[in-house]
């Protein structure tokens, strides 16, 4: 599901003019666009891939040069996005999937919300085939990994987001830029949940299971550029240690969420404050920027009138709560971001593992139980995988508890293998290789 932060006529929390009058307001605007009510029943799914262009090369599946923005917008054609074709009319595919790319040339599909997984996967799966025939028109390949493990980063977009991203991320480290240009997810998004505690059980679960399902997928150990260390999933690291005010909120100290992250997200700094038009979002030249350190509730209280000139709206709220990068984030529905792109068509698994963790009170009440004691092992996970026997056990059992609760056999039997798959501990790619050659490794020559 695409990202869509809007206003409800019902809010209360901002008057005709789209102004926030206090603090108090802001949080309330924000519980009412990230936090929809209702009876869950939808699911969406978010999948990125790295792209090149050119001949196959045996040194690596990225060894190649990223497209060109002129390439990728030929072949896209009528799907092409905004940001690298201002006149397009930007369809979307024939199964409901809207094309957006990436700072570093990857290319990313958002589902349309469906009633059912096996129905999101087959959609989306149609879509990936239609984008990887458009893209080969002009000989550019789509890669199903998480991490580039052969390219240095290189910013493609020149939006005046993504200049204040990547300025504002290589103040603290080298992850900014490598998370931006170099890595790839597959995100699944289900609905917030039909009333506060309803959602206040769905938010804390989606997190306690975090640590063990990212370490049940993790599939990135090579990233290049990365100081050195071992990590089982280098795109996750990546996310962990671009920026701790941004990407890690306390959720373990929350109990209710919609409170809880409208007080955090205004106490994330700035990325940038956004220049007028269209034409800057475009890429201009223009260059968007905020006071070092700022939050938004300094923006708001005034602190930044001499430095901005002005005060926020909720327009600007919005935008600011599309700048925050948590492992769970959330935009009407509940965004789950920490799961790399998965090999193949692989990234079907964890869409009907969240499917089944989610499809009832009862199912998300075991989920949280059986996770709770890995809860918050966020780095632990991304660093050692299923090589960490606690963590292993989790995902086996949570693997399992999902695929009783599938919707389909054929997802049953995908999800149990994977159950089996993280007993052994083998990666997905050592699984997808595995299929492809069954062979024992002795016997590879």
């Amino acid at each position: 599901m695409a990202v869509t932060l809007e206003s409800p006529e019902s809010a209360g929390c901002a008057t005709e003019q789209g102004e926030l009058s206090s603090r108090a307001a802001a949080e309330a605007f924000i519980g009412g666009v990230c936090f929809k009510l209702g009876p869950p029943a939808l699911i969406g799914a978010e999948l990125e891939w790295l792209t090149v262009q050119g001949e196959c090369s045996a040194s690596g599946p990225s060894a190649a040069p990223r497209p060109q923005l002129s390439a990728l917008a030929d072949a896209l054609g009528p799907y092409a996005p905004r940001s690298i074709a201002p006149d397009s009319p930007a369809l979307t595919l024939p199964g409901g999937s809207r094309v957006t790319l990436e700072p570093g040339g990857q290319i990313e599909l958002s589902s349309a919300p469906y009633d059912a997984a096996a129905q999101l996967c087959d959609r989306l799966r149609d879509d990936a085939r239609l984008l990887r025939e458009l893209l080969e028109s002009r000989a550019i390949r789509p890669v199903s990994v998480a991490a580039d493990a052969d390219r240095r980063p290189k910013r493609l977009l020149q939006l005046p987001r993504y200049r204040a991203m990547e300025r504002s991320f290589g103040g603290i480290g080298p992850f900014g830029k490598l998370m931006m240009c170099n890595t790839a997810a597959t995100q699944v998004s289900v609905d917030a949940g039909a009333d506060r505690a309803d959602v206040t059980a769905r938010w804390t679960a989606l997190y306690a299971v975090g640590p063990a399902l990212l370490a049940a997928f993790a599939c990135s150990p090579v990233l290049r550029g990365a100081p050195p260390g071992t990590w089982a999933s280098q795109r996750m690291r990546a996310w962990l240690r671009l920026d701790n005010a941004r990407t890690r909120p306390p959720v373990l100290d929350w109990t209710d969420p919609v409170a809880a992250y409208g007080r955090w997200a205004l106490d994330v700094p700035l990325l940038c404050v956004r220049g007028p038009g269209d034409e800057a979002e475009r890429g201009d030249g223009a260059e968007w920027s905020a006071p070092p350190g700022a939050t938004f509730a300094d923006w708001l209280s005034g602190a930044l009138d001499d430095e901005v000139g002005r005060r926020p709206d909720t327009g600007d709220l919005a935008y600011h709560l599309t700048t925050l990068f948590p492992p769970v984030r959330a935009s009407g529905h509940l965004e789950v971001r920490y799961i790399d792109a998965q090999p193949g068509d692989a990234w079907t698994v964890p869409v009907h593992v969240f499917d089944a963790l989610m499809s009832s009170p009862e199912v998300v009440a075991e989920a949280s139980s059986i996770a709770a004691p890995q809860a918050g092992r966020w780095v632990d996970a991304a660093r050692y995988g299923l090589a960490d026997p606690d963590i292993r056990a989790c995902a086996v059992a949570l693997l399992r508890l999902a695929a009783e609760h599938t919707a389909t056999d054929d997802a049953a039997r995908a999800v149990e293998s994977a159950a089996e798959r993280c007993r052994r501990g083998r990666t997905p790619t050592e699984d997808a290789t595995e299929r492809l050659d069954p062979r024992p490794p002795e016997a590879v020559t």
